[in-house]
């Protein structure tokens, strides 16, 4: 389905259910050169519980409308706007590495309606290598190498021998980089760059933490080495209401397809806790 007007229409999967606000809602936002795809598992679940599901592509990805935004601020903005006419009036945001970061500027702008906020794969500061942000400009092929290098976990390896081929033809790592190829064909090249200035220049994390007055759960890699487990704790401790740390010690950054039902799970366990169960989706 499309939020907002042209021409800055966003593009949001509801999970294979038509869309309804008067339910719950759970809103996926991905991260750095990806789109909704990276939550297909973890949309549908949600959605067959009987929520409504919006996982979103972010400005200048995937279908949404371009240019990329070029700050985490300016990212929440465009999709508050989008989001509020809406008329959700219960709201979980799930947000993975930059999209995390957009999760906590997002419930800034809708307290009213956001009952729970899920960052996965978080960190604060979020600052990226220098020898990596300048190949996502200069060699960008490199770049998403280095990438798919450090986003799995050491024990998948270069061909995800675990788990990452769980029958012939499936392999994650190869997956991963083939959605990045693809938005970097049909949305340009300067996506990544943008991307990951957003995160590097990003500084309001702990005081967005701090005003959070909502449920918070953190999903973390054991093993992610963008974002290690010890660079959440600025958040962590920074969230004084209720909040929830989930450990997956055999997962990097790419937690969704790395550890799916783990993700699932806690995702699910979550959203049940801090909104009223909803009724169960009809088949």
């Amino acid at each position: 389905m499309w939020l907002g007007r042209a021409p800055e229409q966003l593009f949001a999967y509801s999970g294979g259910k038509h869309y309804l606000a008067d339910r719950p809602t759970v809103v996926f936002i991905h991260g750095a050169q990806h789109d909704h795809s990276v939550w297909i598992l973890q949309s549908r679940a949600l959605a067959h519980l009987g929520y409504g599901v919006l996982a979103l592509d972010l400005p200048g990805h995937g279908r949404s409308d371009g240019p990329p935004r070029t700050s985490v601020e300016s990212i929440a903005d465009g999709l508050a706007a989008a989001l509020t006419p809406l008329g959700a009036n219960e709201v979980v945001l799930v947000g993975h590495s930059l999209g995390a970061l957009i999760a906590l500027e997002l419930a800034r702008r809708m307290a009213d309606t956001v009952r729970g906020v899920a960052l996965l794969g978080a960190a604060f500061p979020m600052r990226v290598a220098d020898t990596l942000l300048a190949a996502t400009r200069d060699e960008p092929e490199a770049a998403f190498d280095m990438i798919n290098v450090w986003s799995h976990a050491p024990s998948i390896g270069p061909f995800a021998p675990r788990p990452g081929c769980p029958a012939p033809g499936f392999n994650i790592v190869w997956q991963n980089l083939r959605l990045m190829q693809r938005i970097a064909r049909t949305n340009g090249r300067d996506v990544l760059p943008i991307d990951f200035h957003a995160c590097n220049a990003y500084d309001n994390g702990q005081s967005a933490a701090t005003l959070l007055h909502c449920p918070a759960l953190f999903v973390l890699g054991g093993s992610d080495m963008m974002t290690p487990r010890r660079s959440a704790q600025p958040l962590i401790d920074a969230i004084g209401t209720d909040k929830q740390v989930v450990v997956l010690p055999d997962s990097g950054h790419s937690l969704m397809a790395e550890s799916p039902d783990a993700v699932r799970r806690a995702l699910e366990q979550f959203a049940l806790r801090v909104l009223p169960a909803p009724r169960r989706a009809a088949a």
